[in-house]
């Protein structure tokens, strides 16, 4: 192992470790890292001298703020399949944690955005912190939410997670554990002893064990029990939840609907679909494959480029979305993204 790979893999004790190491970049998520990911928990599985799995990620910033976007721009602009490439590896490895056969992990400290949501919010045991900050960003850059975000926010209570897939809003460790992103609320400082105890562990009621040790009241959520929340959102369409949303006679409702105007039309549109549907799917893998659909239709839009200029590239934070109004985006485009993605299914549903 070197300081300088991209993920940290090794054993502690019984514990199996993985540390996303791109400290600089938030521990964004590359193909590569991807498939480091995918190896060592297919490694751990049958090794009977790994008894937990642990992700994390190194510096001070957060676990992951997501995928290289910039790489997946450059797909786009280029128009080629290597953005493709990319997701269906990493949806396969959502999958595959989310069905892990012993406890999965993940300390969900600091920023976790995206992909970062991808590797912790579907695995066995999800700890945050007082420095968690969870979103599902995407409308931002123009494109939907993915790695199963739609089918933690369809499932969110209320229409809170609607709310967080189209304003791309961020929450604390309150709001991920009242929403089900999360599972208990261990304070920063405190991580390192955890990792010992997770080490010394040889069992699934071990792992349970020594987490119950350090876990802490959590914060209160902010989210749950906004009226606001539940009468707007849950509107037929996304011209109507920003008028309810403008309508209601609240500041906070207000400053969302800014905020959704302010994002891609195109993604909004589509996510609010994408949501909907993922809503009336079954499983994890059916909803994966939905969002793989997505996801590759997301490179033919002009917004998915133009996001990644604005907020990473240029950082100007002034997108020019084509078409720029939600009324100027058809059924016909929003349609579009639930075709059948070039290269076929993922797989994870027979007959998919």
């Amino acid at each position: 192992m070197s300081p300088d790979d991209k993920v940290l893999v090794r054993v502690e004790g019984r514990l199996g470790r993985l540390t996303l190491n791109r400290p600089r970049a938030i521990n964004a998520l590359d193909h590569d890292m991807v498939l480091t990911l995918r190896g060592a928990l297919a490694a751990w599985e049958d090794d009977d001298a790994v008894a937990a799995v642990l992700i994390d990620g190194a510096g001070e910033r957060g676990l992951c703020a997501g995928g290289d976007v910039r790489a997946i721009s450059a797909s786009a602009r280029d128009g080629d399949l290597r953005a493709a490439a990319f997701w269906r590896d990493e949806y396969l490895l959502n999958a595959h944690i989310a069905r892990y056969p012993k406890p999965y992990v993940a300390f969900m400290d600091g920023v976790v955005m995206g992909g970062g949501v991808g590797v912790s919010a579907h695995g066995s045991v999800r700890i945050v912190t007082e420095r968690s900050l969870v979103a599902m960003p995407e409308t931002t850059i123009g494109f939907v939410p993915d790695v199963g975000g739609t089918y933690l926010l369809s499932r969110a209570p209320g229409e809170t997670g609607t709310h967080l897939g189209l304003t791309a809003g961020a929450i604390g460790a309150g709001d991920a554990i009242a929403l089900g992103l999360a599972d208990r609320f261990v304070p920063s400082g405190r991580l390192a002893e955890l990792v010992a105890a997770l080490a010394d562990a040889t069992s699934a009621g071990g792992v349970a064990e020594a987490v119950e040790r350090f876990a802490e009241t959590p914060p209160e959520p902010s989210l749950t029990g906004k009226p606001w929340i539940g009468a707007c959102y849950a509107a037929e369409t996304a011209e109507e939840i920003v008028e309810r949303l403008s309508a209601f006679g609240d500041p906070e409702a207000a400053a969302a609907a800014d905020t959704v105007l302010a994002k891609s039309p195109t993604a909004v549109k589509t996510t609010l679909a994408a949501l909907r549907r993922a809503g009336e799917l079954p499983t994890l893998e059916a909803v994966l494959e939905q969002e793989y659909r997505v996801s590759c239709a997301a490179l033919a839009s002009p917004d998915l480029v133009e996001g990644v200029r604005a907020q990473v590239i240029d950082k100007d934070r002034s997108p020019k979305w084509s078409p720029d109004t939600l009324a100027a985006v058809s059924a016909v485009e929003v349609e579009r993204h639930f075709a059948p993605a070039p290269d076929g299914p993922l797989g994870l549903v027979p007959g998919s």
